[in-house]
């Protein structure tokens, strides 16, 4: 029988999450990296390629987190989180596509290229995630957001798989060779992600409000901001989640940007990296969902404690791994938890904030989320420049896991002892 749960609206929010996750899976954490070393990067040393790498995802992901509360602020205003989302998914889609007309040796233009590619996911990623609001009663926002992510893992899986079988087997596609399969998939997630974008801007609908100036809007988003700094006491759970967030989100964005990086300048093979990613993707369809039924049935704080618990005894485990068995077995840890931590923080945090300015505090949740993505690649970057040393600096990221399981706990005393008696 149809849950009445799965509504169109719901459907059409969680495909979204299946067209941008091309993005995420061919692009940012198999494609790219590979391509950018051995291709555009070529001529750079493998650390050199490291720095770049992480530094481009620096860049990035430091713009976008400056701006993601006025965005969110913005997007608050008028009811205007969908038309943000189509700017933010047609600015990924076209710079995706340009990939495939980048040359050989032009590491600075594929950077470039990528980083504004990563703004316009990541950016989109403000007002889809403040949809959620719009789209799911709170007492089923565990289990709805849990299915986006469900959706994202199978939808990048799915593309993945054919992308690979392209680098495999060129011809049987018309392609000349490997490295024209590799450019050609980056055509292949523009075409899905802007294909399956769509049900979201025909179906969904967010909450009406009256659409100002242009000025207006951005005077007014703010003098919001303002009103949620000065405000800030009020949301003390929110304040210390959102800590805690940032804290383990950070090692989550590094693990998952710089893997396949960490995986080929330790000596790994690419085919045994590119397998495991796409195992993850197909471990994370499953997994998201059973977090999901965790948070609905038992607890959301509970699923995330064990994600993180997971994550940081994956972590100390890396940097010992030599082989592509043991990478293997990392990467099947990860896929069973990494679905998980993204979607019940999403959806906890949901409940923490005042609804009619989703947008607004989802800016903060964002901003925070892209703020660990520039410590993470950077401490990576840099670590790896001075020590030559790849292993080196992903241990470090077992503190920001245990640092952030302690602040959960004092946001989680703090949420009870704020809630009505």
């Amino acid at each position: 029988m149809k849950s009445r749960y799965l509504t169109k609206q719901v459907v059409a929010w969680a495909a979204f999450d299946w067209a941008n996750s091309a993005f995420a899976t061919t692009v940012m954490v198999v494609f790219f990296p590979v391509f950018f070393k051995q291709y555009w990067a070529s001529d750079l040393s493998p650390t050199d390629s490291t720095a770049q790498l992480a530094f481009f995802n620096t860049a990035s992901s430091a713009v976008l987190a400056l701006l993601a509360p006025v965005l969110g602020a913005l997007g608050d205003r008028g009811g205007a989180r969908l038309k943000f989302l189509m700017g933010f998914t047609v600015l990924g889609v076209v710079t995706t596509a340009a990939l495939y007309f980048v040359a050989q040796g032009e590491w600075q233009w594929a950077g470039v290229l990528f980083a504004l590619a990563s703004m316009g996911f990541w950016g989109g990623i403000i007002f889809y995630d403040s949809l959620l609001i719009d789209v799911a009663a709170p007492d089923r926002r565990d289990s709805i957001s849990g299915l986006g992510y469900a959706v994202g893992y199978l939808g990048g899986g799915v593309l993945l798989a054919i992308n690979v079988w392209m680098t495999l087997d060129p011809k049987f596609f018309g392609l000349t060779d490997a490295a024209h399969a590799v450019k050609f998939s980056f055509l292949t997630v523009a075409v899905w992600w802007a294909l399956f974008a769509i049900p979201i801007f025909v179906v969904v609908r967010e909450q009406p409000g009256d659409v100002p100036h242009v000025g207006s809007a951005i005077r007014d988003s703010f003098v919001s901001l303002a009103n949620t700094f000065r405000e800030v006491r009020r949301y003390r759970p929110v304040v210390l989640f959102l800590l805690a967030y940032w804290m383990y989100i950070d090692g989550v964005n590094t693990i998952q940007k710089m893997a396949v990086d960490y995986g080929l300048a330790i000596g790994l093979e690419t085919s045994s990296l590119v397998q495991a990613i796409l195992m993850v993707q197909f471990i994370g369809f499953p997994a998201a969902l059973i977090f999901g039924w965790i948070g609905q049935r038992i607890s959301a704080v509970v699923g995330l404690f064990v994600c993180i618990g997971v994550y940081a005894i994956v972590t100390v485990y890396a940097t010992f791994l030599d082989t592509a068995t043991e990478f293997f077995f990392m990467a099947a840890a990860t896929g069973c938890v990494q679905g998980g931590i993204q979607s019940l923080s999403r959806s906890y945090y949901s409940r923490l904030i005042p609804e009619h300015r989703a947008g607004t505090f989802f800016g903060f949740y964002n901003m925070m989320s892209k703020f660990a993505a520039v410590l993470g690649p950077l401490l990576m970057g840099v670590t790896a420049l001075i020590t030559g040393n790849s292993r080196t600096a992903i241990l470090s990221i077992v503190v920001l896991f245990i640092a952030g399981a302690i602040v959960l706990v004092l946001a989680t005393r703090a949420t009870r002892a704020a809630a009505p008696a």
